[in-house]
Order: C-alpha cells, then structure tokens, then sequence
C-alpha cells in the first residue's frame, strides 16, 4: 500500500509539475529572445538622429562607440563606406535601402536588425544591429535548472509525504491483521487498538466487537454442553439406583458388571461437564497440548474394540508401525479419532462386516487408515459435513477426526477399501520424535485375546454409549487448539 500511494503521488505531482514547468520554461526562453531583441533595436533606434545631424564617419563612429562598446553595431553610409562590424548579407543591405523599411533576420551567427534612415537629399543610411546566437538564450539554461530543482523537490516532498501517510494506513493495516491472525490460531485474548484513517479504526473497532461477541457466544455453548450433559445426570442417578436393585437379585457377577458400566458412564460424564467448565482464556493460553504416540493410543483402542468386533463376528486386523509415531494432540483427542471412526463401522456396518486399522509414517507424518468392507460413503463431502448424517446419526464422527487433522497441520481423505467398503485416512503431521519408544511391527486379528471382567465391563459399556467419547474429543480438540472454530 506505501508503494501505491507513493506511485499515486509520484504520477500526480509529475503531471502537475510537467503542466507548470515546461510553460514556464518557453516563457523564460521568450523573454530572454525579447529583451535581447529590444536592447538592439533600441540601440539602432538610438542613432537616427546622429545620422540626421551628420554623416561624417568620424562622427558617425564615435557615436556608436558611445552607444556599443560590444561592437555589434554598424552603420552603412550612403557614400559607400561602413562604420562598425557587419555580418547582413548584402543583398538584404540592399533591400533595405530601396524599400526603406526595417526588418529582421535570423543568419548562422545570430539574429540582425537592418534599420534604414533617411536623410536629406533623399539619401539612406542603413543601421545594423547584430545579436549573437548566446545573447538570445542569455540565463535560460539557469533559469530551466532552477525549474527543474523545485519541479524535482515539489515531487520529492509529495512523495515523502504520502510515504508517511501510507505507513500510518499500513500499520493500522498490519496491526488489525496481525490480530485477525491471532484470534485465528485461537488466541481469544487478541485485540487491535483502532487507528489509522477513519475507516481502518472503524474496522479494529469493529474487529474488537466481533472477537468479545465471538468469546461470549463460545462462553455460552460451553453452558449450553455443560447444561445438557448435567441435565443427564438425573436419567443417570435413577439408572444407578435401578442398578442398584438389579444387582441385589443378579448373580453377583452380572451384578458387578452392570453397576460398573453404569459407574464408567458416570464418570464419563463428569469429565464432559469439567472439560465444559474450563475457562476459555486457560484452554487458549496451551492449545497445543503434550501430544501423544499416535501408534500407542491406536494399539490400545484396538484392543478396546476387539472385544465387541468377537461378539459380533467381524473379522478386523490391526497393523501398526514400529517407528516413532509422535503426533501433537492429546492422548484423549486421539483415542476420540480412533473410536470416532471403527464406532462408524460398528453403528453403519450389520454384524460380520469385516475391517482394518492401520498405522504407518511417512518422512513428515503420521497416517491412521481405517478400512471396512460395508457399502461405502457415497458421499465424501457430505459426510465430512458437521451434524449432517444420511444415516440417523449425529454427523460428528468424521469431523472430530477432520478438526483433529487440521488441529496437526494434516488432512481427512475418504475413498474405497480394499474390503470392499469405505477407507478413511487421517494425515497428521509428526511431532517431535522421543527415541526411547520402541515397539515392534505386528499384524494380528483381534478377538482371541483375554481380558479381566472389569476391562470387559468399561469397554462394553462404551462400546454401547459411543456419546461420551465423541463428546469428550468435541470438547478437547476445542481446547487443543483454543477454539479456533466457534461453530464447532
């Protein structure tokens, strides 16, 4: 923006000083050939009477002297002879002296005034008055570079006036995006200080509004989740009572089973209403987490579904690399990406369907593919739409994973599966790599492993209550990345 302004100042003041400067210039050029021409003729006027008086060339010659002590003022008698220099040429000498009429003419040397006199006894006498080629431009060189230092200053000062001008119009500039920058990678505390011109204070004004509304409008979802999710809590107590009762005339085992369910899904929804309550200048002031082993968190949720995949028959297989996988997000925010994609398979897929998961890096990234061999996703991009579902669900599932991609700089691409059915993969890029984790490559179908009854009873219970954890990761990846999308 300067280099605009000041290119709009240069072409204007240029303009300006051009329509003024070259006038003027001619104008001095003019009066320069005027007042050397009058001088002339003034001189050659000035000898009229001499020669009325007298012809006498002694005479004659001391009054030019008198009148030119540059020597360039002759007199041509009407006797023949000459006082003074000449340079007319003689055919205009005796044009002159037979017309009786005064003239000018312009020779290799300068500019020459012919003046007739006539004298008595119907004699001439011619006068001359010569003018040399530099007399005519006398100053005009001065005179044009005097022109040109103030048309050259007029342009310079406008242009370092509108510099100055433009730098205050681009600080404000820089300032409100520097800001708008800010709030976009979740600082929520960003505000510019309006200046500049009328309509850049009038935008950070404006900029500041929009961010305090924007804070109050994300303050006021996390009520709304923190309401709703504590509005469960008395659907939950009547459960854990009934629980209660069941347990009292079930086998002890079942009895222990359902009361641990029940006491899991409490849990889980304790956790929603705090990470709900966190303050949001505390979740701005760390967004990005301590992040986590991609290949670690996958392997344990894993094994978290195989034990509904083996009740319901489905074939799965699990691959996962043994280079460092570190990726920044949470622990929890990537367990949610897990679940959010196989709890598709489980709630879209009818029992049998089989699926893959798969963790492999890259030079710059990590990448969770997940597989299944049901119909498919028809439609990509709907699909990666939030809260639009063809299929009666919430539609949050992709998007905790897209907004978890994004959270780490990587991508969501939906295609087909070697299965058969849909394959989704989630690019995250590589974090900071810790040499000492190490584990082997294994590939290994799920649902022959033992588990103890109370990691049956949690994974069961979530496995049939997915909310929580969709719910738990919307809440995180907001705080991860410090609210970076209010509509979320």
């Amino acid at each position: 923006m300067r280099r605009a302004l000041a290119a709009v100042a240069l072409a204007v003041t240029s303009m300006i000083a051009l329509s003024f400067s070259i006038p003027l210039a001619l104008l001095v050029q003019s009066e320069a050939r005027s007042r050397a021409i009058t001088q002339a003729e003034q001189k050659a006027a000035a000898l009229s009477p001499v020669l009325a008086i007298t012809t006498e060339p002694g005479e004659v010659e001391q009054a030019v002297a008198s009148l030119d002590g540059d020597k360039r003022l002759g007199v041509h008698l009407p006797s023949g002879s000459r006082v003074g220099p000449s340079t007319a040429p003689p055919p205009s000498l005796k044009r002159a002296a037979q017309r009786r009429e005064s003239f000018s003419l312009e020779t290799d040397q300068g500019w020459v005034y012919l003046q007739p006199v006539v004298l008595p006894e119907n004699e001439v006498a011619v006068v001359e008055a010569f003018v040399p080629a530099a007399d005519l431009n006398r100053g005009v060189e001065k005179s044009w570079i005097v022109l040109a230092l103030l048309a050259l200053g007029l342009v310079t000062g406008s242009v370092a006036v509108a510099d100055r001008l433009g730098t205050r119009v681009v600080r404000a500039s820089k300032d409100l995006s520097r800001a708008a920058h800010a709030f976009r990678k979740g600082d929520l505390r960003t505000r510019v200080a309006p200046g500049g011109p009328p309509e850049l204070l009038e935008a950070g004004t404006a900029f500041n509004a929009m961010a305090d509304h924007v804070v109050d409008l994300l303050a006021m979802e996390r009520e709304l989740v923190a309401d709703l999710s504590h509005r469960l809590r008395t659907p939950l107590t009547a459960l854990h009572l009934e629980a209660e009762r069941l347990a009292k005339v079930l086998p002890e085992s079942e009895g222990r089973r359902l009361e641990g369910a029940v006491t899991f899904v409490d849990s889980e929804l304790s956790s929603i209403i705090k990470a709900a309550r966190v303050p949001l200048v505390a979740e701005a002031a760390s967004p990005g987490g301590q992040g986590c082993e991609a290949a670690t968190i996958t392997a344990a949720r894993a094994d978290f579904w195989s034990i509904l995949a083996h009740e319901q028959g489905r074939r799965h297989t699990v691959e996962i690399t043994d280079e460092p996988t570190a990726v920044m997000i949470s622990e929890d925010d990537f367990a949610a990406v897990v679940d959010a994609l196989v709890g598709n398979i489980f709630r879209h897929t009818p029992q049998g369907t089989p699926f893959a998961i798969t963790v492999h890096r890259t030079a710059h990234s990590v990448v969770l593919t997940v597989d299944d061999g049901g119909a498919g996703i028809e439609d990509p991009e709907s699909a990666l739409t939030r809260g639009l579902s063809v299929q009666g669900s919430t539609g949050l599932g992709l998007d905790i994973a897209q907004r978890a991609a994004t959270t780490c700089q990587g991508s969501l691409r939906i295609g087909r599966s070697p299965l058969g059915g849909a394959r989704v993969s989630v690019e995250m890029r590589l974090g900071p790599v810790d040499h000492t984790v190490r584990r082997g490559a294994r590939r290994m179908r799920h649902g022959h492993g033992q588990t103890s009854w109370t990691g049956q009873v949690v994974q069961r219970a979530t496995a049939r209550l997915p909310f929580a954890a969709a719910a738990r990761s919307a809440i995180g990846l907001r705080r991860s990345r410090g609210r970076k999308e209010p509509g979320g």
